[in-house]
């Protein structure tokens, strides 16, 4: 019943939130890589120059994030998110227009920087700070839209890519980043926490402080994160920018690939749902070191599957990781520095993953053409989860004793 009122009573702000990251997903590697056989072939480049052209923009919209991200902290939800989706409609309208190669690279770096980068950005922070004893589930039910879009979105292109023109179907998902933006303006009518609550009524990171980018910056924890950081957003990229790449290697159809998405949202949504709730409950600290494990056993089984039940089994375990990232990483900038700065510490860490983002897909492209197939890549990639689980239980554990005491 609680968990019922929660949901009544707040219902349009966590809409707002599931329809901000639903359409990100018009800038996530998991949709433009649907796209990408068709780009390599129109635009006639190697897996190495498409992977190079993708992460010279992506690597250029992480810069600009460490800036654009500050404007959370500045600005209500309800006045940045429509300027963003507008920027997001233009940049799906370059896509399905753009007529050389080079344009590529401002293409992607516009739909990473509103897509991936500002739109999921500006949900994750208001979740964050809209929320504080009930965080983790708000995070969990506003990411649903990440879910939403990765389980609908590749089946019903894919679909209309045998009917109609690649370029196409970018308008109908320029379309789409429109039509959001009057539905986020009566959603968001009245803001959840008024500027003058919101200023007096924050929750305290470590040492009971409001850490500032500087000073998370200059702190010890905030790099052993950054592995972690750095591993989902640049490998789970490259997984899916590779898909078309991966079908073949592994002797299905890409369709047929796709098909196991909707399993691998489920499992996800799952995950996002459970780890918010576990997080409201036990807390950031006692969850975060534990989130990439799951993700060893993914990528070893991605590299050895031979049959349809084992990449199940391996979309499986690749879907918890990717459900506990997208609700305990987002709460932990929260619970270990603070509300009042949150924006501008977040987009120093989405500015990483967004980076991290830019160099799955240039590195396993490059391995490709040099001839070092990427079921091999996948093997160095389990062990690189092993590396930043570690990294996480050493930082986690010396900085969990600093953090207030729940009341």
């Amino acid at each position: 019943m609680r968990t019922v009122e929660f949901l009544r009573s707040n219902a349009p702000w966590l809409t707002a939130g599931m329809v901000l990251t639903f359409l990100s997903s018009f800038g996530q590697t998991f949709f433009i890589s649907i796209f990408a056989g068709h780009i390599r072939e129109g635009f006639d480049l190697t897996h190495g120059q498409w992977g190079g052209i993708y992460t010279l923009g992506t690597a250029a919209s992480a810069l600009v994030m460490v800036w654009a991200g500050g404007l959370t902290d500045h600005f209500r939800v309800r006045a940045l998110a429509p300027i963003i989706l507008i920027m997001l409609a233009f940049s799906c309208l370059a896509m399905a227009l753009n007529p050389v190669w080079w344009g590529l690279i401002f293409i992607i770096f516009f739909l990473r920087f509103t897509g991936q980068g500002m739109t999921s950005h500006i949900a994750l922070v208001a979740m964050s700070r809209w929320f504080i004893a009930t965080r983790g589930r708000a995070l969990s039910i506003a990411t649903l839209g990440f879910a939403m879009g990765e389980a609908l979105l590749p089946l019903v292109f894919v679909g209309l890519m045998a009917f109609l023109d690649w370029r196409i179907l970018w308008l109908f998902a320029a379309a789409m980043a429109l039509l959001g933006i009057p539905l986020i303006l009566r959603l968001l009518r009245a803001e959840r926490t008024p500027q003058s609550v919101a200023e007096t009524n924050q929750s305290t990171g470590m040492h009971h402080r409001h850490w500032t980018r500087n000073q998370a910056l200059k702190h010890w924890l905030f790099w052993f994160m950054i592995p972690a950081l750095l591993g989902p957003s640049a490998f789970n990229t490259a997984f899916f920018f590779h898909q078309v790449h991966y079908a073949d290697l592994k002797g299905i159809s890409h369709v047929e690939l796709v098909a196991m998405y909707p399993f691998y949202t489920a499992i996800g949504i799952a995950a996002m749902i459970g780890s918010g709730w576990a997080l409201d409950r036990y807390g950031t600290a006692r969850l975060i070191p534990f989130m990439q494990l799951p993700m060893v056993i993914a990528f070893f089984l991605f590299a050895y599957a031979g049959s349809t039940p084992v990449l199940l089994l391996g979309f499986f375990f690749f879907a918890l990781t990717t459900g506990f990232n997208t609700t305990l990483p987002n709460a932990f900038w929260a619970e270990f520095y603070g509300t009042r700065f949150l924006g501008s510490i977040k987009a120093i860490a989405a500015a990483v993953m967004v980076f991290g983002s830019a160099i799955g897909p240039g590195l396993t492209g490059y391995g490709i053409d040099i001839g070092l197939g990427l079921e091999n890549q996948y093997i160095f990639v389990g062990l690189y989860f092993l590396f930043a689980t570690l990294m996480m239980m050493i930082g986690i554990s010396r900085a969990r004793v600093f953090l207030p005491r729940p009341a």
